[in-house]
């Protein structure tokens, strides 16, 4: 395709297209297509000006020339997830609303005065209707002092003024549902479901089959740990279904044949099958919405006193008026009080602060279900951490497979992988791409499986008993045996990696070493957020003291705990919470789920188990384990921010009623720096808490 260059710096790339402008989808098409390149960094693509700002690899200039020749808008087809989670549309919606307000307000200065005053009093009536339902109910909140306000000026045939508090109000209207509407659905398209392939149930056997396969009227089936990916009724099986993510509710709710079931909630207990009865998932989108909107617990409790707080100040306003004017006898001055309050900046500035800080943790790939997340992350003061999958790699490797008694290697780790692949734990992912990775097909070949939390599984194969797990749940709960003649290979066994064992029929079939090494920004991690004001970091995890000791030495935690299970976990974080102590736990297994629901804040990776995301409060779906200091960072700056809003608030609008009083303003001048504070604090709210990189 045909383009000029616009700007060119090393590294970086202005070019602009060979046509007038894009539309949304060509843009995002454009930016898809940039991103999907290996050497591209920071792209941003402008509908507007069919410009595309590109940041690259320097050595890569001529490579990237070259694609851009070679591309067609026609040629590149993005995921239909990549169009639908673009809010361009939405940018451009918001943006002509706020430029048409700004012409007719400027168009209006040209008309008569008559039509302009009898413009001003239409405008004013919805304004005036809401202050009196508000009155209807008893209620003296911020719809009445807009009212009064308004009404005031009018009664005065003060026509500029209640024309430019309306606008002010308006202009300040648009932005925050600019602001909260693009923060929700940002937030809804994170929480959103994303699950790829589905175990279609085809007669007596199981398939794993992309999600794009499956029609209405399949019957899918959905083990321990799962999430249900779309809405239909149980068929078979019984299972406790944790709702939270579309109803609240903390507790699960049993299922069984018959009941019906909904997209995006997650099986804690049980299997189940059931028929699918819609496999599109737009009402999934409206009901996170919905569910974020609504639900008052999401709300940090700084948002809740600022819109509480706004509605008590209303009536000290309307008294402040009074007084003014038993003081002066000047309604001027009186007035003065009555067209600046303190609660509108208030309703604004917070909630905005709230949703912005949100939608910048989505930017650094951190899901944030609710404000008062944030605010609990920002007084945190005991961190504690899962081993696996946390402070270790995502992704642990398989380094070998130790086979004792008879059996063959190749022919045990096929069989693990037959029965791993069903459960989402990082070691069980790591079974199934070693089985992948050395070519080890296998079929279903096992009877039910049954996954025994935090110890491992249990299944049968033809007439022989599988067990995989931990040593403590084979070896001390299922008392498989080690053959003497095995015994001291057994004792030989790498320590440097972890170890996944294999019985059958009571007796140790093999050992399965799993390379797990730490994140090399481990030690980084944890030093950094000590300085953040972290008092207590704690590690805790499954494996042995020998190995949870030289891993706590290594990166620098101030306490450990080896051989927990997953109620130890949950109540060492109630002990903390009970002595006082905001926690905050990070994990990633299944095993993890009960503390990360005991906890102040619960942080689930993104690479763990469906259910550690589902009951998280926050989700890190970057590689990086930085992102746990950014959001710290990020939670202090929110809150620094509320409070620079609150003196802000406090000591300009005081300050504007005391001139106001004195008679130094008049109530016009004062009602136009009442709102453009107003505005200017709901702008600043909008900005990045945290400096670019």
């Amino acid at each position: 395709m045909r383009f000029v260059i616009r700007h060119e710096m090393k590294g970086r790339i202005r070019v602009h297209m060979a046509q007038p402008k894009m539309t949304y989808r060509q843009a995002d098409t454009l930016l898809y297509f940039l991103e999907s390149l290996a050497y591209t960094h920071t792209i941003k693509v402008y509908e507007l000006t069919a410009d595309a700002v590109i940041e690259f690899e320097p050595e890569k200039r001529a490579e990237l020339i070259q694609v851009l020749r070679q591309f067609q808008y026609d040629h590149v087809e993005p995921p239909q997830e990549y169009l639908e989670s673009s809010t361009r549309q939405l940018n451009a919606e918001y943006r002509e609303k706020l430029l048409e307000k700004c012409f007719l307000r400027c168009l209006r200065r040209f008309l008569p005065a008559p039509v302009r005053h009898g413009y001003t009093l239409l405008r004013a009536i919805p304004y005036v209707r809401k202050g009196l339902q508000c009155l209807r109910r008893r209620h003296v909140e911020v719809p009445v002092l807009d009212a009064m306000a308004i009404g005031v000026s009018l009664c005065r045939r003060d026509f500029n003024t209640a024309s430019s508090v309306m606008f002010l109000l308006g202009i300040g209207e648009i932005l925050e549902e600019w602001t909260h509407k693009k923060s929700v659905e940002d937030l809804a398209r994170s929480l959103s479901l994303k699950a790829e392939k589905v175990w279609r149930k085809e007669g007596d056997a199981e398939n794993l089959v992309s999600v794009k396969e499956i029609a209405v009227g399949d019957e899918v089936m959905i083990h321990m740990s799962g999430v249900i990916p779309f809405d239909g009724i149980v068929t078979a099986g019984e299972a406790m279904i944790n709702q939270a993510s579309m109803t609240g509710e903390s507790l699960p709710v049993k299922k069984m044949t018959g009941s019906y079931v909904y997209a995006g909630t997650v099986v804690e207990e049980g299997e189940i099958t059931f028929q699918v009865k819609e496999v599109a998932g737009s009402t999934r989108m409206e009901k996170i919405i919905q569910m974020i909107e609504d639900s008052e617990k999401l709300k940090s409790a700084v948002e809740s006193q600022a819109e509480h707080l706004a509605d008590r100040l209303v009536p000290y306003t309307f008294l402040g008026t009074g007084i003014a004017w038993f003081l002066t006898r000047n309604i001027t001055r009186a007035l003065a009080v009555l067209m600046v309050d303190f609660s509108c900046a208030l309703k604004l500035a917070m909630p905005i602060t709230v949703l912005s800080a949100i939608r910048e943790a989505n930017q650094h790939k951190i899901t944030v279900k609710g404000g008062k997340y944030l605010e609990a992350m920002s007084s945190a003061t005991t961190l504690v951490l899962d081993k696996t999958g946390t402070l270790t790699k995502a992704r642990p490797t398989v380094h070998s497979v130790i086979a004792f008694g008879n059996q063959n290697p190749e022919e045990m780790l096929r069989m693990a992988a037959c029965l791993e692949e069903h459960f989402p734990h990082s070691m069980a992912k790591a079974v199934v791409r070693e089985a992948k990775k050395r070519h080890l097909e296998h079929e279903e070949m096992h009877s039910k499986v049954e996954y025994i939390v935090a110890h491992g599984i249990v299944s049968h194969v033809g007439e022989h008993r599988v067990i995989i797990g931990s040593h403590h749940f084979v070896f001390d709960d299922e008392k498989c045996r080690i053959r003497p003649e095995d015994q001291e290979r057994f004792e030989m066994l790498p320590t440097q990696y972890s170890h996944l064992y294999m019985a059958m029929d009571f007796e140790l079939a093999a050992v399965i070493c799993i390379e797990d090494p730490l994140r090399k920004e481990a030690s980084d991690v944890i030093r950094a957020l000590r300085k953040e004001g972290f008092q207590k970091i704690v590690m805790m995890t499954g494996d042995s003291e020998r190995t949870a000791k030289a891993i706590a030495e290594e990166v620098g935690v101030d306490t450990y705990y080896a051989e927990v299970l997953p109620e130890d976990k949950a109540a060492y974080i109630q002990k903390e919470r009970e002595h006082g102590q905001t926690v905050v736990m990070v994990g990633d297994g299944i095993n993890d789920s009960p503390a990360l629901s005991e906890a102040n804040v619960g942080i689930a990776m993104q690479e763990g188990a469906e259910i550690a995301r589902e009951i998280a409060d926050i989700t890190i779906s970057g590689e990086c384990l930085m992102e746990l200091v950014n959001l710290r960072r990020l939670s202090h700056a929110m809150m620094k921010r509320i409070q620079q809003n609150y003196h802000s608030i406090l000591g300009v609008n005081g300050g504007l009623i005391l001139l106001g009083v004195a008679g130094t303003i008049q109530p016009t001048t004062s009602a136009f720096f009442h709102n453009l504070t107003t505005l200017i604090l709901g702008l600043r709210s909008m900005r990045h808490l945290l400096p670019e990189e």
